[in-house]
């Protein structure tokens, strides 16, 4: 079926959203609750105290070279670790990790966290670092899919039905296991066309329906006028209204760093920068003496080392690397990720409002593009195109192009959309994947995927960041019935607050800045980051100097990120490297690629006192993290290095790029200082009377001036070219356009040749032509000028 079609419904649809909508209506009323369970976890699980501290890699080391031995079972709550003995002195060698979870994503840790809280001995391991990944590079989204539920609706997709209505249940799990992480988010859907309003306001209504009482805000329709009242930035020509539904938004990396310390917490033991090299097999007499996993050979990527691990059971949560860790087990195994790249640009802040996002259902393509506030800039996304596997993909200038292609088609024409707003671009890789047990093995799986190998290896594979608790929950009940587990009982991780939430308010914020002096901004973002764990990042916060704030300095002074964040990352959070810090325990390289190089001798300088770096492995580290950011969205032409910024003070220009052509591409601002005030002193020149506007008399005195023959009707006609607001004269505002077309698609004109518009000379130097020529062009035949006034695709940004 035509995607584009089936997203612009008919006059039909109506019929069919009103007759599903009251099916949906009466399944509600008839359907068995799944209301959540309220009984209390162990008391010495529910709030991690004030100086609790994880235990550190290298403690997690010891504990995955002895296989977990020395991890104490318990009756409720999770096993405890212990200190690591000699070898003589170890009771119990046979009691070895139940489980070995492959992958630090959403995915491995919920399952390491949810195997763990059943008491289970887990270990979990991540080649990167936790988020590395997909996990991180998500459209920060907590929601069932209103698309998935029009779908169901038009095609009658009962696989598409559940996974919505699943979805929709977890949704409310997650904003409340991690209330400071997620929150509740209006969105807009702005109709152009009287006839789909009734459609899509009944389509959201019927989403409110399936959510049933964990639904969170009622949907609703407004008009013109209320549109534009609640997302001033949209075209008001031809917009009819809007539907407004209601989804949940979170800090995707910040989730997942919660869940691994939740897991620990809960005695789980987690490394990143570990990779499984090698799956081991013995004859297993269960199993007719087949041959069956039991260890895997881990290597430690920040030292080399190589060591065993044994255990019950192996589950691969690698997500778009699954069959990476497939062809350990089987090496002839047929490929099962079908990757999906998901492109995304962050824009800054003026493109949206602050409390509510927007929805385009049909895009010229067909495909849905969400627009969304998210730590205080907007991010617009996502395409979706086949790719290859990577750890950190580019995202390609098409991709970025087309997002701002449809970005422009719903923005007022007040908002210019410039290539030079992309602010940061990432690409995300969807672990689409085919089941290798189904009769069909070519078609994708709609949901996720549990698949148990031969030899044993468990692969829970697809889904999305919604799910990944359930998904979690079905893989750790499915391990336990492979692999003759004993758990303490059912998953209780629907009931489980995350690291952070226990104590967490939206006002607690205020008692930071109190206590600490903090700046609002601040304090409400290390709330939202942290949780109730905000008041140790604090403590660790150094004084300003100043009256006030009196702690928390800014890595950027565009964010309210703070020096004491890299100093918590390392010390509580096994933060490695400076990209670590930069993208996943910070966001800052996903707001801003700028910002995070001229923040990274900062960042680099802090890590180095706390993990003992010299020059060599600082300037090692920059060079790794201007890699990275290479798949921010940082162009190729970028040339830095640790030196360069230091020495610049973080003054580096338009991202650090030497080319003047290509640093006006990427340029947030048209002017620099220099050229408005060079541009207001060629405004006063041209202003002969001096009433602050250039009006006929001034262009016919200009033109006398200048040598020229001079008539008031020839004065009228040159005015009639710039003055498109038909006022009669141009005041300085619209002398700025004027100059901003030169300089941006050198839209040349008789005006701009008598205001001498050239913002890189100043007036009457003609750098070897005559006095009084305008522009280094001025010589040239009309065909050469005729050709430069053609428009590059790669200059026109956005603004034509």
């Amino acid at each position: 079926m035509n995607r584009a079609r089936s997203l612009v419904p008919s006059r039909r649809a109506l019929l069919y959203a009103a007759g599903a909508a009251g099916v949906t209506t009466s399944y509600l009323y008839l359907r068995p609750s799944y209301a959540l369970d309220s009984e209390p976890v162990p008391v010495d699980k529910r709030r991690p105290g004030p100086l609790w501290s994880p235990p550190s890699r290298a403690q997690m080391l010891e504990h995955l070279r002895t296989s977990g031995v020395f991890i104490h079972r318990t009756a409720a709550g999770g096993p405890e670790p212990g200190p690591v003995l000699l070898k003589d002195e170890n009771e119990d060698d046979h009691d070895v990790f139940d489980l070995l979870v492959v992958g630090g994503g959403a995915t491995g840790a919920g399952t390491a966290l949810d195997a763990a809280s059943r008491g289970l001995k887990v270990a979990m391991v991540e080649r990167e670092d936790f988020a590395s990944g997909t996990s991180s590079k998500s459209t920060k989204l907590v929601h069932g899919g209103v698309r998935y539920l029009q779908k169901a609706v038009m095609e009658l997709d009962y696989e598409q039905y559940k996974l919505v209505k699943e979805a929709l249940r977890e949704r409310k799990i997650f904003l409340e296991t991690a209330p400071h992480l997620s929150s509740m988010l209006p969105i807009l859907l702005p109709i152009y066309t009287w006839w789909q309003l009734p459609y899509y306001y009944a389509g959201c209504k019927m989403y409110d329906l399936l959510a049933g009482k964990e639904n969170m805000e009622s949907a609703y329709w407004m008009g013109k006028g209320k549109a534009l009242e609640a997302f001033p930035m949209l075209k008001p020509d031809g917009l009819v209204g809007g539907v407004v539904y209601y989804d949940g938004q979170h800090n995707d990396s910040r989730m997942n760093i919660s869940l691994v310390m939740t897991a620990v917490q809960h005695g789980a033991i987690v490394a990143n920068q570990v990779e499984v090299t090698a799956l081991h097999k013995r004859p297993d007499p269960k199993f007719n003496n087949e041959p069956r996993i039991y260890g895997a050979t881990l290597k430690d990527r920040e030292t080399g080392e190589e060591f065993m691990v044994k255990c019950r059971g192996v589950i691969n949560a690698t997500g778009p690397f699954s069959d990476g860790v497939r062809k350990l087990d089987e090496p002839t195994t047929q490929e099962i990720v079908a990757p999906s790249a998901g492109v995304h640009i962050t824009l800054p802040n003026y493109y949206g409002p602050k409390t509510m996002g927007l929805l385009d259902p049909a895009t010229s393509d067909g495909r849905v593009i969400f627009f969304l506030p998210w730590q205080g800039n907007v991010i617009a996304g996502t395409t979706d195109s086949p790719t290859d596997v990577s750890q950190n993909p580019i995202p390609a200038e098409q991709e970025i192009q087309w997002i701002l292609d449809e970005v422009r088609h719903y923005l007022s024409p007040d908002v210019k959309v410039r290539r030079g707003d992309v602010l940061s671009a990432w690409s995300g890789i969807r672990p689409l994947v085919r089941d290798p047990a189904a009769k069909n093995t070519q078609s994708l799986v709609r949901n996720h995927m549990i698949n148990i190998s031969k030899g044993g290896l468990l692969t829970i594979a697809g889904g999305k960041w919604t799910t990944y608790r359930a998904m979690a929950e079905e893989t750790v009940d499915a391990a336990i019935k492979e692999y003759g587990l004993k758990a303490n009982g059912p998953s209780q991780t629907h009931r489980i607050k995350l690291v952070g939430g226990h104590a967490w308010s939206k006002t607690m914020y205020i008692k930071l800045i109190q206590q600490f002096g903090l700046e609002t901004e601040v304090a409400k973002h290390l709330a939202e980051s942290y949780g109730d764990r905000a008041w140790t990042v604090a403590s660790m916060a150094t004084p300003t100097g100043l009256s006030w704030p009196i702690h928390g300095v800014r890595l950027s002074p565009l964010y309210p990120y703070i020096e004491a964040e890299a100093r918590y990352a390392v010390r509580c959070e096994f933060a490695l490297h400076a990209t670590d810090v930069v993208a996943r325990r910070t966001r800052l390289s996903f707001l801003n690629v700028q910002a995070t190089i001229e923040a990274l001798p900062t960042i680099i300088d802090i890590m180095g006192e706390e993990l003992g770096w010299d020059l060599k492995r600082k300037e090692a580290e920059f060079d790794d993290a201007f890699v990275f950011l290479k798949s921010m969205g940082l162009p190729e032409g970028t040339k830095l290095t640790l030196s360069d910024v230091v020495k610049r003070r973080g003054n580096i220009g338009v991202l650090g790029l030497a080319q003047k052509e290509e640093a006006a591409l990427f340029a947030r601002a048209q002017f620099t200082p220099d050229e408005v005030e060079h541009l207001k002193t060629q405004f006063a020149a041209l202003d002969f009377d001096h009433d602050q506007k250039i009006t006929r008399a001034d262009l016919v005195a200009a033109m006398q001036k200048m040598g020229y023959a001079s008539s008031t009707e020839r004065a009228d006609t040159i005015l009639a070219e710039v003055d498109f607001g038909r006022k009669g004269a141009v005041d300085f505002q619209d002398y700025l356009d004027i100059a901003a077309g030169l300089k941006e698609l050198q839209l040349e004109s008789a005006f701009t040749h008598l205001a001498q518009l050239d913002t890189e000379r100043k007036q009457g130097e003609g750098d070897g032509q005559p006095l009084g020529t305008v522009g280094p062009h001025a010589a040239d035949d009309s065909g050469k000028r005729a050709e430069r006034r053609q428009i590059p695709v790669e200059r026109s940004g956005g603004g034509t």
